[in-house]
């Protein structure tokens, strides 16, 4: 396969991708952003409590 045979063939699938929406797109993001946001909470949070039992049992 050429190159340009390539692109072409490429650029007719990107004609069967179905795109999500703008207001799609931004929930998607928010869920993104805000899920991570609450596992990086909880994981320093975990972090935090484990330190500090592990600073309590072996001072």
């Amino acid at each position: 396969m050429k190159f340009a045979d390539y692109i072409k063939a490429t650029q007719v699938e990107m004609t069967h991708v179905n795109w999500p929406t703008r207001g799609q797109t931004i929930r998607f993001t928010t869920a993104v952003i805000g899920i991570s946001l609450i596992i990086s909470v909880l994981l320093g949070l975990s972090d935090f409590v484990f330190s500090r039992l592990l600073t309590l049992l072996f001072k």
